[in-house]
């Protein structure tokens, strides 16, 4: 394992440690826990969004509060869960009086931490509503489904209804449109190595690559030979239409996100096969996001997304955002 650490047990707080050294104008931590990780700009009157998930995915999770997006994060270890009482307190530092809404991926520890964290915030009188990512077609059923890189358009969404000062119910209804609206296929040419475990978490052929793998490396559909980029976008956009039919005329925006070890070159490539395989079915495109939203370590493979667009939710997505992270995208 060739990684730039100090100790792989301390490779989150380590890392931690270094966000905060850089952005401390715009993030801070609470309670004395680096992990409790809350935007340094406080908007009196606003719903709160607080996330959270594992370390090893930036710029998911914490990478989206910031301003017009989430207001805080716990950040838990490698593809661990952050545990209830950091997302409690989190939660008390950015209540700004409109209640908080969590928004996380459909994973079991994440919905369990959550979930104790809203019972404790009731004791409090912190009025809480949760939602959770499940766009990763290839997972199973929709209530199964994981949260990967589609959860951008939740944060865009939700982010800019809560900017402009809607209620939490209104935050949530965003956060259930965009939900309703995006799906993601992902696919994986290399595995990626956990600091804690010094070793790769699955394996492939150099020849291979893995269609529907999650972003913790849990099973996709089929491993077999590396396919071309055209091939790749017409398998994933098979499977995201198959699952949300759109007709010719319809509208939707574009996320081909990089797990961690793809240039941004091949990105573009496979976007370019996005591309010209919804023009060719008369599906106009609004906006293409190219580059890292949510990545694996050093994992190498993409994921594609499609949010299908009306109005409302152009709006949602083109209003401007600025976080240590990402600006004005």
């Amino acid at each position: 394992m060739k990684k730039i650490i100090n100790t792989p047990e301390n490779y989150t707080d380590d890392m931690l440690k270094g966000v905060y050294a850089a952005h401390k104008n715009e993030v801070k931590f609470v309670h004395n826990d680096p992990r409790c990780y809350c935007t340094a700009k406080k908007v009196p009157g606003k719903v709160a969004i607080v996330t959270g998930g594992g370390t090893g995915h930036l710029p998911l999770f914490l990478g989206y509060v910031g301003e017009g997006l989430l207001d805080g994060c716990g950040v838990g270890s490698v593809f661990q869960s952050p545990s209830p009482e950091q997302v409690f307190e989190i939660s008390k530092e950015v209540n700004a009086g409109a209640g908080v809404l969590y928004l996380y991926g459909n994973y079991s520890g994440d919905i369990m931490t959550f979930d104790m964290a809203s019972e404790m915030c009731e004791m409090e009188s912190i009025e809480t509503r949760s939602i959770v990512g499940a766009d990763d077609v290839n997972s199973g059923a929709p209530e199964i489904r994981r949260g990967v890189a589609g959860i951008f358009f939740l944060y865009k969404a939700a982010g800019c209804v809560a900017a402009k000062m809607g209620s939490l119910d209104e935050v949530l209804a965003a956060a259930q449109k965009a939900k309703d609206a995006t799906r993601t296929v992902g696919i994986a040419l290399t595995p990626c190595v956990i600091p804690e475990l010094g070793r790769s978490n699955f394996s492939l052929k150099d020849d291979e690559m893995a269609m529907g793998m999650g972003i913790h490396g849990e099973p996709g559909i089929w491993n077999g030979p590396l396919k071309t980029a055209s091939e790749i976008a017409a398998e994933s956009l098979g499977t995201i239409l198959d699952d949300m039919p759109m007709a010719a005329g319809e509208e939707v925006c574009i996320l081909v996100n990089g797990l961690g070890a793809t240039s941004i070159e091949e990105l573009y490539i496979l976007s370019g096969c996005v591309q010209e395989q919804l023009e060719a079915k008369d599906i106009k495109i609004h906006r293409t996001f190219v580059g890292e939203y949510a990545t694996s370590m050093e994992m190498a493979g993409a994921s594609v997304s499609l949010c299908k667009v009306d109005g409302e939710m152009k709006d949602w997505i083109d209003y401007p955002v600025s976080s240590p992270f990402c600006c004005q995208r």
